[in-house]
């Protein structure tokens, strides 16, 4: 049957161990719109169509800053910086970062919110496009294998992410790592106790055959054509048994 069509980089040390900031119920909201930069600048606001918190600006301020003067301590300062930020202030800033192409910071980021939070895998598919898009491919392979030592070699199958990451790291051109990708959904029993989603073979399938890996595009075309019979017999089998009220 045919079908249609979530980290270290190689020069920063690990963070500690971040621990998200107490804030208290009655405090007054602090999300307020700022733009960033002088009446002369071009620049848009911090989030399109969002509003960052004041301690969300402050932090991707703070770290930018940090990047540019890199300290000797510059680890512990933004480890520090990292660990007052709520979850979602820290997912915020990881966003802005990653807007304005501050990859070497974001990845920074993206290891503090997954090492206290865990993250999903269309958040790997938004570090995974950035890093693509300023020329850092040894950095999404790193990611890839990461996501791949951090969760057993498995992977979540029916996570709205993983199309957005098959699509993110093909489109970066990066063979070995979609490979590594389908690798981990196979351990995780897609085509077998997961059932395989059309719409994720077909891009899958598209995106090994363009990059090379023939074979394995027509091995993604099989396990979906298995996997879709498999389950239209499971669906006959228990119409039939309801006729006879079983």
């Amino acid at each position: 049957m045919a079908f249609s069509t979530s980290l270290k980089p190689h020069h920063y040390h690990p963070l500690l161990p971040t621990k998200p900031s107490t804030v208290s119920a009655a405090a007054p909201s602090t999300y307020v719109p700022v733009r960033c930069g002088g009446p002369r600048s071009n620049r848009g606001p911090l989030v399109k169509g969002r509003i960052l918190s004041i301690e969300a600006i402050q932090a991707v301020q703070t770290l930018k800053r940090l990047h540019r003067t890199n300290p000797p301590n510059l680890s512990h300062l933004v480890s520090n910086t990292l660990s007052r930020l709520i979850k979602s202030d820290l997912i915020a800033a990881l966003k802005e970062l990653l807007r304005q192409d501050q990859c070497a910071i974001a990845l920074r980021a993206f290891s503090a919110v997954r090492s206290e939070y865990g993250a999903d895998l269309s958040l790997y598919a938004l570090m995974v496009q950035a890093l693509a898009r300023n020329e850092m491919p040894e950095d999404v392979d790193r990611l890839i294998l990461d996501l791949e030592e951090s969760d057993g070699g498995m992977i979540e199958c029916e996570d709205k992410g993983l199309v957005e990451l098959i699509k993110a790291v093909v489109g970066a051109g990066r063979r070995e790592s979609t490979v590594r990708i389908y690798g981990m959904m196979k351990r995780s029993g897609w085509g077998s106790s997961v059932e395989a989603d059309e719409y994720v073979a077909g891009v899958l399938s598209k995106g090994l055959k363009s990059l090379g890996e023939e074979s394995l595009s027509l091995e993604v075309e099989s396990e979906y054509k298995r996997s879709f019979a498999s389950m239209t017999k499971g669906s006959n089998e228990t119409a039939r048994l309801h006729s006879f009220g079983i």
